[in-house]
């Protein structure tokens, strides 16, 4: 059975730093680890939260490394296509529903719909449980929607799907800022998920692309517009 455990060495190599580089921030608490028997051990799971939360504040330079680094990591050829995994029938404007429960309920019917999720009830209540660990609410007015774990079990294949809402709703986000565009991702794995998170970000970062996804009135208008931005990186 694989570790489900970095040892100092392996997360420097995992994460393109050096091992003193690691220790520092290990030492810092900036990084969560644990000593046993006086050498450092960090949790697989444990490095996954940590680099999805430093994706969800980075700038695009730094997640174009972070990008570098999981594909290296993972010996992907080809970064992932946000495009190729959001559809016209994944994509709904508006959403209608005016709580966080039932925008999470809706767009999972929306993925159930368009056959992506085959649980939709197990979806729902992953996703709320991540939301109250803390909220996946950005302060762009973007919620990235997602299990706290992929859920391999009750989706077809990696998938997107999108809602916006023609007027933000309060969402647990910082300074009470309104969210009003929300992605679920379905992810099969943590390496995807986090390759996911990294590109859909970067997408997001850009404010030509997120005011046009606000303005757009057709599920096509939005897929055009990240197909531009993905074709631009």
């Amino acid at each position: 059975m694989p570790s489900q455990d970095f040892d100092l060495d392996e997360l420097a190599a995992y994460l393109h730093l050096t091992p003193p580089q690691v220790e520092k921030l290990a030492n810092r608490d900036d990084l969560p680890g644990r000593k046993v028997a006086g050498k450092w051990k960090f949790s697989k799971a444990d490095v996954h939260h940590w680099l999805e939360h430093r994706i969800g504040v980075f700038d695009d330079s730094e997640l174009q490394r972070v990008e570098g680094v999981l594909d290296r990591h993972g010996k992907h050829e080809e970064p992932v296509r946000i495009s190729d995994m959001l559809h016209e029938n994944t994509i709904k404007i508006p959403i209608t529903s005016r709580s966080p429960r039932k925008v999470i309920t809706e767009i999972c019917d929306v993925a159930m719909q368009a056959g992506y999720l085959w649980d939709e009830p197990k979806m729902i209540d992953a996703v709320l449980q991540r939301e109250s660990m803390h909220s996946t609410a950005l302060d762009n007015g973007v919620a990235l929607l997602h299990p706290r774990r992929p859920l391999p079990s009750i989706i077809s294949e990696g998938f997107l799907a999108m809602g916006r809402t023609y007027q933000g709703i309060p969402f647990g986000g910082s300074r009470g800022i309104l969210t009003d565009v929300f992605f679920l991702i379905g992810s099969i794995d943590d390496p995807s998920h986090l390759r996911t998170l990294a590109r859909l970000s970067r997408i997001i970062n850009d404010n030509v692309v997120l005011d046009g996804i606000r303005k757009a009135d057709h599920a096509d208008e939005v897929l055009d517009l990240i197909r531009d931005r993905e074709d631009a990186i």
